[in-house]
């Protein structure tokens, strides 16, 4: 390989990390709704990339379940059924308990304190995306100490994928679930603080599974959005 070559592999596999961590980030936010088309020459317009790193960017993405690629046909944002919902939310409350054990063990006070405040905020605002934003933040600060070999890329892929199904989630519940779901994330972090990492474990275990059984009587979240061919 050349010098030119090397250095143009180079820029390519920058970009691709670049134009799928943005494109991520946008389906997450849910610019891209499940089952959406993604055209290529959008997203290059959109994040300044040539084709090459945006085949290569939803290549990564199809990697990790955000998006489904089909021969000739192209590319669309991954759906999920119910039943493969009910599956990840399933595996979610058996492995983010464990994900939050290795955690609790190195979050500071600093750490713990910037729970507190999520949780806080998360409970006096309104606007669904900035609950989320902050849902989000808290769960994964509350993760943040663990350093693991497969267990938070896993648990990042499952968050990723059931995204749109909390944003639905979050749409349905009403305000005494509301209030429950408030409850818990600041019942977490007194678990976190008491040191009492097995209450902190079946929080987390019910939080999950609340989600999961309230999405359960609500097909309709499923076949709601644009269909793929």
């Amino acid at each position: 390989m050349t010098a030119l070559s090397a250095s143009s592999g180079t820029r390519d596999g920058n970009a691709s990390v670049r134009v799928a961590d943005a494109l991520r980030d946008a389906i997450v936010a849910g610019d891209f709704p499940p089952g959406s088309r993604i055209r290529q020459e959008e997203i290059a317009e959109r994040f300044g990339a040539s084709r090459v790193p945006v085949r290569e960017a939803l290549k990564m993405l199809e990697a990790d379940g955000l998006v489904t690629l089909r021969a000739n046909a192209g590319a669309w944002v991954s759906r999920l059924s119910l039943d493969e919902c009910d599956e990840v939310y399933q595996t979610r409350e058996r492995v983010e308990p464990l994900l939050l054990r290795l955690s609790a063990p190195h979050l500071d006070a600093e750490a713990l304190d910037r729970l507190e405040r999520l949780a806080e905020q998360m409970a006096q605002t309104t606007e669904i995306e900035e609950f989320l934003r902050l849902d989000r933040d808290f769960h994964w600060s509350s993760y943040a100490g663990a350093d693991t070999l497969v267990l938070g890329d896993l648990v990042r892929r499952l968050w990723s994928t059931t995204q749109p199904y909390r944003r639905a989630y979050t749409r349905l519940i009403d305000a005494h679930s509301q209030r429950i779901v408030h409850d818990e994330h600041h019942m977490i972090v007194t678990a976190l603080r008491d040191g009492d990492i097995e209450a902190g474990e079946r929080v987390v275990e019910g939080h999950i599974r609340r989600t999961r059984r309230l999405l359960a009587q609500h097909p309709e979240v499923f076949t709601a959005a644009s269909t793929t061919p």
